[in-house]
């Protein structure tokens, strides 16, 4: 099996995946971990002359890197007050799945009518290699996941689509390396796969699109039951 560094799943064609200058960019990583694992708390203020000294860079990164994370959600600005951590919470990753919910279906209907048997060949690929690790590294599995939907979503017309789906999947993506997926959860992004692919062969649109529904609902909720099970152990 290849090292997880071996493979990096990319957006769709056409959307940039930070969008930032490379300076920008580190910081970016730098200060999303950071909210991400509670470094910076919720609702603490980002002062950009702060961050600026405690990551040895001028103010201009800083500022470019918190409006990167303010477009994914991460931090929020305020009148007169700057910006704030956003609380990653339960509602917060709610919103984002139930907004997949909406957008998922649609892109895969699409793709089911346009889809190539190039794109159906490396469909199987991808899901080979997600059987291959059978959730071992879960970084590696995390990347060969988003690419398996991103084949089916990259071209769709839509880019404004794409792009938001691309940008929530990274918020979700971030979130849940906190948790380990449940026995359950392993085994129904197997078998959702493979329901999927045999959909995307017979030109089943509708039942392809209502599976997607099912299976970004069942990944939402399955980070929501991690994040609850995580606040009540700390309670207690």
């Amino acid at each position: 099996m290849a090292e997880m560094s071996d493979f990096k799943a990319m957006p769709p064609v056409g959307t940039d995946p930070i969008g930032a200058s490379s300076e920008g960019a580190s910081l970016y990583e730098l200060i999303r971990e950071d909210i991400i694992e509670g470094r910076l708390a919720a609702n603490e203020r980002l002062v950009v002359t702060e961050l600026a000294r405690r990551h040895g860079t001028s103010t201009n990164p800083v500022r470019e890197a918190l409006q990167l994370l303010r477009g994914e959600g991460f931090v929020i600005f305020l009148p007169n007050r700057g910006a704030r951590v956003r609380p990653i919470d339960q509602d917060f990753v709610r919103d984002i799945y139930e907004i997949g919910v909406l957008i998922e279906p649609a892109l895969t209907r699409w793709f089911v009518n346009m889809a190539t048997g190039e794109d159906i060949a490396e469909l199987e690929r991808l899901q080979g290699l997600i059987e291959e690790n059978n959730f071992a590294d879960t970084f590696r599995h995390s990347e060969l996941d988003t690419a398996f939907h991103t084949v089916m979503y990259q071209r769709h017309y839509n880019r404004h689509a794409a792009e938001l789906w691309w940008k929530h999947r990274e918020v979700l993506r971030a979130v849940s390396r906190r948790f380990n997926f449940t026995l359950a959860r392993r085994a129904a992004i197997i078998r959702e796969h493979r329901e999927l692919i045999a959909h995307v062969k017979a030109g089943e649109a509708d039942k392809a699109a209502e599976l997607v529904s099912r299976h970004v609902e069942g990944s939402g909720r399955h980070i929501l039951e991690q994040m609850r099970a995580r606040n009540a152990a700390r309670a207690g």
